[in-house]
């Protein structure tokens, strides 16, 4: 090797932007937090059917309606796919593209934050009805529901920060991504885990 083609390859910049071997200390990191968040939300949905079980009778309790399925399906159509501009904007940035990072970015933080929109509206009608304090249903109701949106919240606010660092010139490449790939994992997480909402709360009252 030519020493000009040495110093090429061993410069600060080829050093800081080579692929690391294995996987980043981001990556298990982030794995390791959506393990554990993931063991919260099991344990509040176990929650939600051993007292459901346990109750016995008419359910949701005290006179309170089944919960009405035409909003949250509108939101389960609004945010699962809003995994599909998150992978579109992950895969452009290995590529080097970052118009796909900053569109796909846009997208998933507009239908996320639809997502918390019709949230809020649902709470808005619910109170009228029941709160957090006036049974067990619905303590698990809004703990579930509520705890679910924080972390929505929390992935919009990691998706900004991202968008804001792609619209300023931040570091990103085809060699630099980790923090996109860390953003998505959390934020397919947060799909997957409406989905069980979804299903628990909504869908299971009427089985």
């Amino acid at each position: 090797m030519s020493s000009r083609n040495l110093a090429a390859a061993t410069s600060t910049e080829a050093l800081t932007t080579e692929l690391p071997v294995g996987r980043s200390t981001g990556w298990w990191g982030m794995v390791m937090f959506v393990t554990t968040e993931a063991t919260l939300f099991a344990c509040l949905l176990g929650s939600y059917f051993y007292l459901r079980f346990q109750h016995g009778g008419e359910w949701p309790p005290g006179g309170i309606a089944q919960p009405k399925l035409l909003r949250p399906l509108v939101m389960t159509a609004v945010l699962l796919p809003s995994s599909l501009p998150m992978i579109w904007a992950d895969r452009g940035i290995r590529r080097g593209s970052r118009r796909r990072l900053r569109y796909g970015l846009v997208a998933t933080i507009l239908l996320g934050t639809t997502f918390l929109v019709l949230q809020a509206t649902e709470y808005a009608e619910l109170f009228h009805e029941f709160t957090l304090t006036t049974n067990a249903y619905g303590s698990l109701f809004f703990v579930i529901t509520g705890f679910h949106g924080l972390h929505v919240l929390i992935g919009l606010t990691m998706l900004s920060w991202l968008l804001a660092a792609a619209l300023r010139g931040g570091s990103f490449g085809a060699h630099r991504h980790d923090r996109v790939r860390n953003a998505a994992i959390y934020w397919h997480f947060v799909d997957a885990v409406w989905a069980a909402i979804l299903f628990t709360i909504y869908l299971s009252p009427r089985l």
